[in-house]
């Protein structure tokens, strides 16, 4: 019978489409992080400034007053509960507030107050009496741009003049238009639009230039031409300025496409280390005795909040559906959730209404939640060519022993090739992980005290 083959096929093509770990959605993965930050990520970090001009005279403040904003805007700073200035405020606002002000590159990652210190540049040089476009801000996705959006209202919530207008797809006008908004934030194809085809804006009377997650924004075909030629219309002495989370060789000839003379700010990263993470591995031989061994543990473990690792969607909807039925309380953070469903879920992690969330690499870059005390690879992290993943390693057990304190990772291991990969990351760190025998309740007392 033909049509029940057909049938079986296809329901297999299916399983090892979901099977196979999705692509990074970096736009998705900013997004996620804009919805779950409740506060900025206190950074420890130097910045350093690379300026044009040795001479100049822009320092960093300590204040916001400092700045000499105009008092609506001071009052817009405060309203959102910023005291005082982020690093990255701290070197960006002297110089994107300059007379004449300057172009800027900056390099800093999600979470450090980007986004309000290049809003406050844009609010400071618009000219509320002129109902006209004076700055224009590119985002690489609607929702992203909605995101800064947000901030813009926040912060000019006292300066009752000031418009912002949506360039994104589905935002019709009709033709012939003129817009009257002073700011217009979107996505780099409508603005292009707008500027040149449908001239909603002209583009020769925008004062301030932003283009926001750059490195986001190239990973999108065609987005990086776009930009380029709506940057290409704007007049000589606008201000440009652009923000990256990071700084590959590709966003960083990009940004000097778009952003000429700049000054450069870059953010660098905390140098995760493993000094204050205790590594154990786990001797199994098949995928239920991992999930024996983890059951064992978990009794020692839930004293904590733990994440478990898995290495495809299908291993961690098997888990949590498994744990689930053992009577534990877990959460489930996978690739196919609407971004907004990820954020709810990280969200109750993070109150913890459940102790336990399973998820898979993709979905885990980059979340901070503070008290995850024990980390465990179900899944050992392996790159597409089946080698050991050391930037992943570190990425998921530095989600424990953050800010300096202790923290425990159980990596679990099932084959003789696991053990290699296992033995592979041992050396690439030069740090022992030692065994651990799960039947051993006294030993494992001693690992979760």
């Amino acid at each position: 019978k033909p049509d029940t083959n057909g049938a079986v096929v296809k329901t297999n093509a299916n399983a090892e489409k979901t099977d196979e770990e999705e692509k990074e959605d970096r736009a998705a993965q900013s997004l996620l992080n804009k919805l779950i930050r409740s506060n900025l990520v206190d950074n420890t970090n130097q910045v350093e400034v690379l300026q044009r001009d040795p001479n100049s005279p822009l320092y960093s403040v300590k204040s916001f007053e400092e700045l000499r904003l105009k008092p609506q805007l001071l009052q817009g700073v405060y309203a959102m509960g910023f005291n005082r200035p982020s690093k990255i405020q701290e070197n960006a606002l002297p110089l994107m507030l300059a007379e004449p002000p300057q172009n800027l590159i900056a390099q800093s990652q999600s979470g450090t107050g980007k986004t309000a210190a290049f809003v406050l540049a844009m609010l400071s040089q618009v000219e509320p009496a002129n109902k006209y476009p004076q700055c224009l801000c590119l985002s690489p996705t609607y929702e992203l741009a909605l995101q800064t959006g947000k901030v813009i209202e926040q912060m000019g919530k006292f300066y009752p003049e000031l418009k912002l207008a949506y360039a994104v797809r589905g935002n019709k006008l009709e033709r012939g238009q003129k817009i009257s908004e002073q700011i217009v934030i979107g996505t780099p194809g409508t603005v292009l639009d707008w500027c040149s085809k449908l001239k909603f804006i002209d583009p020769k009377k925008i004062k301030v230039f932003v283009l926001d997650e750059a490195d986001v924004m190239i990973a999108t075909q065609g987005h990086q031409d776009q930009s380029i030629r709506i940057q290409r219309m704007l007049p000589r002495n606008c201000q440009m300025l652009l923000f990256s989370a990071t700084f590959e060789d590709s966003v960083w000839k990009f940004a000097q496409k778009v952003v000429p003379d700049p000054n450069v700010i870059k953010l660098k990263r905390e140098e995760e280390t493993l000094d204050t993470i205790k590594q154990y591995y786990v001797l199994c031989s098949s995928r239920d005795e991992k999930f024996q061994a983890l059951c064992n543990l978990y009794g020692a473990i839930t004293i904590a909040q733990a994440m478990i690792f898995c290495h495809t969607r299908k291993t961690a909807s098997w888990l949590a559906a498994e744990l689930s039925k053992e009577g534990h309380q877990v959460a489930l953070l996978s690739g196919e959730m609407m971004v907004e469903q990820r954020a709810a879920v990280i969200e109750r992690f993070r109150e913890g209404k459940e102790k336990v969330l399973v998820t898979t690499n993709v979905c885990a870059r980059g979340i901070d939640v503070e008290q995850v005390s024990v980390v465990i690879n179900f899944d050992l992290p392996v790159d597409k060519d089946g080698n050991p993943d050391n930037e992943t390693y570190l990425h998921r057990i530095g989600r424990t022993g953050r800010f300096g304190k202790r923290g425990l990772a159980v990596n679990m291991v099932d084959s003789k090739h696991s053990m290699n990969i296992l033995n592979r990351i041992q050396e690439h760190f030069n740090k022992k992980i030692e065994r651990l025998d799960t039947d051993d309740l006294d030993e494992i007392e001693k690992i979760a005290n």
